[in-house]
């Protein structure tokens, strides 16, 4: 086989390198006066700590371990050049303070819920989920293949940061309620925990909409400072309690089809970082994305049978009409709110197409499968 010149290019190196061998070896044994050091610095990895806050209890099960599982795989993957210390809702920051910590620069991570910041960013909502949208597969589709993240990026960059979908909890139940929901004028002044659009559609329907943090939802359904809340599904709702403190389980969650959770990273942070370690985290954060919909998957199904089979809980559907006029309500405030808002706008249509299209073809696939096979 030909070299073309390697290898008499090579021949040369290596002669070379044997001619120097020969030289330090000849020094170093005919002169007992002369010391020959190696003084040959290789150059240092950089090393990252960062800090992470989060709106989730510490090592919460699902939610709060996303970001933890981030963590760790971003340690393995770059051999320890980076690592990232979380802390639960309140330990360095209340829950909802990750957007403004994030944003500051205090912090150079945050992990929570887009819907948290509608004050600040009305469009975030569409990042986490809006009431009658797309589910988990679905904003992970439009999110990553869709243009959904592109718009995403360009809501979070006047804040100085960074997103990067990090988890989805699947379609959500309602909630718990200590009565019977049998027509709209049972929600007619009832006092709910539920956040975003969902909230909205609440209170247009007669009910008092309440934003807490998940951590301080069984007290107050248990003192009645609300009367109901919905918090996320089966998993999540068992492991705090909600069956000793409400006697009825609604479903479908209409107002959270597909909750994804955000990895939020500060802007200049992000920048600052070699191209590698960003490949590193945009990589644990999809692998983890994908993981947490897979532990609310299989965890869910478990959950509630002993919710309903063990501590009584009564599972009930919301009736027909009052899922219909949620829906006419909340398409009406999706409506407005594109209307008046010039970025909501560009975001909802993005949005609104993509679940046309979806929903389309799932009819003839998912849709139609599930309902053969059920039947």
């Amino acid at each position: 086989m030909a070299c073309n010149g390697l290898c008499k290019t090579r021949e040369i190196i290596m002669k070379k390198i044997y001619l120097n061998i020969l030289a330090l070896l000849f020094i170093s044994g005919c002169s007992e006066n002369i010391e020959v050091e190696y003084d040959v610095e290789f150059p240092q990895k950089k090393t990252y700590e960062w800090r992470l806050v989060t709106a989730w209890p510490k090592n919460y099960p699902g939610l709060g371990m996303a970001p933890e599982r981030i963590a760790n795989l971003v340690e393995e993957m770059s051999d320890g050049q980076m690592k990232i210390t979380v802390y639960g809702a309140g330990e360095q920051v209340p829950a909802f303070g990750v957007f403004d910590a994030v944003s500051s620069g205090s912090h150079q991570m945050g992990h929570s819920g887009g819907y948290f910041w509608k004050g600040k960013a009305p469009a975030a909502q569409f990042f986490t989920g809006v009431p009658f949208g797309l589910t988990a597969d679905e904003i992970n589709a439009w999110t990553n293949r869709g243009g959904g993240l592109e718009l995403w990026r360009e809501v979070y960059a006047p804040f100085n940061i960074y997103p990067i979908p990090a988890g989805n909890t699947g379609t959500q139940m309602f909630g718990w309620f200590n009565k019977e929901i049998n027509s709209l004028d049972d929600i007619k002044g009832l006092k709910m925990r539920i956040p975003g659009i969902g909230g909205e559609v609440l209170k247009r329907a007669g009910g008092i909409p309440v934003t807490l943090p998940g951590g301080e939802l069984f007290t107050a359904l248990q003192t009645g400072v609300i009367d109901a809340t919905e918090w996320v599904g089966p998993y999540n709702d068992l492991t705090f309690g909600f069956q000793q403190a409400a006697k009825y389980y609604y479903y479908p969650g209409w107002h959270e089809p597909g909750s994804m959770l955000e990895l939020l990273i500060n802007q200049d942070e992000w920048n600052a970082l070699p191209k590698h370690l960003k490949v590193i985290i945009e990589t644990a954060a999809k692998a983890v994305n994908q993981d947490i919909l897979d532990e609310y998957t299989a965890r869910n199904n478990k959950a509630l049978r002993e919710l309903v089979d063990v501590h009584g809980v009564e599972l009930r559907k919301l009736p027909d009409d009052v899922i219909a006029e949620f829906k006419v309500i909340a398409t009406d405030i999706l409506e407005e709110n594109a209307a008046k808002d010039e970025t909501v706008s560009k975001v909802y249509q993005s949005y609104k197409k993509f679940k046309e299209e979806v929903s389309a073809y799932h009819k003839v696939s998912e849709d139609a499968f599930v309902e053969a096979r059920n039947d």
